[in-house]
């Protein structure tokens, strides 16, 4: 975790979120009790903030200085609402491209997708609020600095995410083993959102029921599956092969 990224105490946590900083990630001591940390506690749930309960010694790891039982993490990046993400794509007259990430945990993975995202003229990217990758200092890096040009939203379930793209006319494929069709039989001269999972679960079940198509990339070796960031790639470049 980067340092400069970092609140530490429970006074301090609370005093940065009525501030308005971007917070990405609170993690708090799980048998922590007192009457801060529950005003701490009707604070993030007030402003609806992702928080992980862990034992002191995550926290004592995250930090050697006195932490209170909570750390909290600074996101480089300003979050937009899906709404507004959405809505601008659509008046601009552009052909939308969203990407969903699903799952998906691995902070150098996401950095990786979102600068191939950026170099293929991704509109945005849609993660969960909760158990997805954070966006920190490995991200920055591994996404060369891309993750500042590619707008992001975070939201409280994937599901709810899908269903608002499909009512905006956007048809959602998701990539997965779980299907015969190839990628190279999907139209992607459609408005489209591509979703992606993480590499040891893949998507969600449940999202995967309420998707408009599935796509799986064919595997010629031995090996079942391609790294995340890789297949992302193949897909967003089949988008701009069909578009062009």
């Amino acid at each position: 975790m980067d340092k400069e990224n970092q609140i530490f105490g429970i006074r301090a946590v609370i005093e940065a979120i009525q501030a308005g900083k971007e917070i990405d990630k609170i993690f708090i001591h799980k048998e922590a009790q007192s009457d801060l940390m529950r005003e701490l506690m009707k604070v993030v749930k007030t402003y609806n903030l992702p928080y992980t309960y862990v034992p002191v010694e995550k926290l004592n790891r995250l930090t050697h200085l006195n932490h209170q039982g909570v750390v909290a993490t600074i996101a480089p990046i300003k979050f937009q609402t899906l709404e507004t993400l959405v809505e601008r794509v659509l008046a601009s007259g552009k052909k939308p491209l969203f990407l969903i990430l699903d799952q998906l945990s691995d902070a150098r993975n996401f950095g990786a997708i979102i600068r191939t995202a950026e170099c293929t003229g991704v509109d945005g990217i849609i993660i969960s609020k909760t158990g997805a990758a954070p966006v920190n200092g490995d991200t920055v890096k591994t996404s060369a600095g891309a993750v500042f040009n590619v707008p992001i939203c975070k939201v409280d379930h994937i599901k709810d995410a899908v269903f608002y793209l499909q009512g905006s006319g956007i048809k959602t494929v998701a990539a997965t083993e779980k299907t015969e069709d190839s990628l190279y039989s999907i139209d992607f001269t459609e408005p489209i959102a591509i979703i992606m999972g993480s590499e040891d679960r893949g998507i969600n079940p449940s999202v995967l029921k309420i998707v408009d198509e599935k796509a799986k990339l064919p595997l010629l070796g031995s090996i079942g599956s391609l790294n995340v960031s890789v297949a992302c790639g193949a897909f967003l470049y089949e988008v701009i092969r069909q578009r062009q």
